[in-house]
């Protein structure tokens, strides 16, 4: 066990979590059994990587699970890979890029856990082409504290299998996985940069480009307004046909402290932008990067929430459907642009129809957009309920795993398949987001 003061990625809400190491499958029953004098309900944990309040206990006690790390089995011929819920992205990265492989779903950190990837139903650049994470895992095992370990699949308990993928860690906790990998031949992406002027550029460019690019995505300039609101860059990418299959090497750096006030303010955040937008100095550019910088710009900096002071940070992160959504995110940008604040990485990206699995899956037909705000009172007063309201008459809704606001109504309208969770949760587990949410 180990007390302290660990938060969620975010560092807000403030919840300080205690921690219950599990090393072997074997502890895992063994562990819920111990904590279920806690009876508001536990929690697993991975690399601790997730926002707001999904991942934290609603009795502050986390089952820890990054040190069930180990790999079970590979088969290289046919890309399948089987191991433990505690193995991070980046160490399946490291085993199967250079047998020719790669994850057929990736966030925007490699540093997270199978288990969670799982439990969050991650999505990435390429949801118009393969969906979300689940779409790509055939089986897990979960252990429950209600009965004895569990084989899940979509013809073996095929209940248990859609409400845990996406299902937040609530119906149990994951032990293994198996995903299915995709081939590559190098570890290099080929990169197409488009530099675009307003939000229509961004629409148009993605109508155009993203039925023949298996990665598209925008970053935003979030401070932009008038006519230039949604200006940006947009990003097509496919897996280069040539290369070397090996792990690029990267210098990661820290941010050593965590300052009293936030480094992410409007002064930073426009010098940044102009920065980034006018460093592209032509409107189309062209080149072959390492997967690593094509997926992960932000793992060169760990723990770089930090920068955002002790406060923390609250991500908003939203999905509108196509019908509503250019007049939508103008809306939502408009009103960000105002306030002056924002993150360095604001994405915009389409989402597909490939349908999840998951109960609870984020994703729909629409578009998507993410970006961090510096926590204060006044976000939480103002801005936040005025991007909701605009994503609620947009029929959008809002990605539970990034969350720390939601309403309870926002969120059961948006997901109505909460009500089969809620019968399928494990009675020894619970988090403050699913009180907050689910239960008041």
């Amino acid at each position: 066990m180990t007390r302290g003061t660990l938060r969620s990625w975010g560092r807000y809400p403030y919840h300080p979590q205690i921690l219950h190491h599990c090393h072997w499958q074997s502890d895992i029953a063994r562990r819920l059994d111990e904590l279920s004098v806690f009876k508001a309900g536990v929690l697993a944990q991975g690399n601790g990587l997730s926002y707001g309040d999904s991942c934290l206990a609603a009795s502050d006690q986390l089952v820890h699970m990054r040190a069930l790390d180990r790999f079970i089995r590979a088969d290289w011929e046919l890309g399948l890979l089987v191991a433990e819920a505690g193995v991070t992205l980046a160490e399946v990265l490291a085993l199967s890029v250079p047998n020719g492989w790669f994850l057929p779903v990736t966030p925007g950190t490699k540093h997270v856990t199978l288990g969670g990837a799982l439990a969050n139903d991650v999505h990435g650049k390429n949801h118009h082409v393969r969906g979300t994470f689940g779409c790509h895992v055939s089986r897990f095992g979960l252990v429950r504290s209600d009965r004895a370990p569990i084989l899940c699949s979509r013809d073996t308990h095929p209940e248990l299998f859609a409400a845990t993928i996406g299902g937040l860690g609530l119906t149990g906790i994951v032990t293994w996985v198996e995903l299915q990998l995709i081939p590559i031949r190098s570890n290099l992406i080929d990169a197409t940069y488009f530099r675009f002027q307003a939000l229509s550029d961004f629409f148009s460019l993605y109508r155009e480009l993203d039925a023949h690019h298996e990665y598209t995505v925008a970053w935003i300039d979030c401070l932009a307004k008038g006519r230039r609101t949604g200006r940006g860059i947009f990003m097509a990418g496919d897996h280069a046909p040539h290369g070397k299959l090996e792990v690029p090497s990267r210098l990661e750096k820290r941010v050593p402290i965590t300052p009293p006030i936030s480094f992410v303010n409007h002064a930073s955040l426009r010098l940044f932008n102009l920065v980034y937008y006018y460093g592209h100095r032509v409107k189309t550019t062209k080149k072959s990067v390492a997967y690593d910088r094509f997926f992960y710009p932000l793992d060169d900096l760990l723990d770089w929430n930090r920068l955002y002071g002790r406060r923390g940070l609250q991500q908003f992160q939203c999905v509108v459907p196509d019908s509503s959504a250019e007049a939508a995110i103008g809306d939502l940008l408009a009103n960000i642009a105002a306030t002056g604040t924002g993150s360095f990485l604001a994405v915009l990206k389409r989402c597909g129809d490939i349908a999840s699995p998951g109960l609870l899956s984020f994703p729909m037909p629409g578009v998507s957009l993410a970006l961090d705000f510096p926590h204060s009172d006044k976000l939480a007063r103002d801005l936040l309920p005025r991007l909701d309201a605009i994503v609620r008459a947009a029929g959008g809704r809002l990605y539970p795993a990034k969350d720390a606001h939601m309403s309870a109504n926002d969120f059961r309208t948006s997901y109505p398949a909460y009500e089969q969770v809620e019968k399928l949760r494990d009675p020894a587990i619970n988090s403050r987001f699913w009180k907050r949410v689910a239960q008041t």
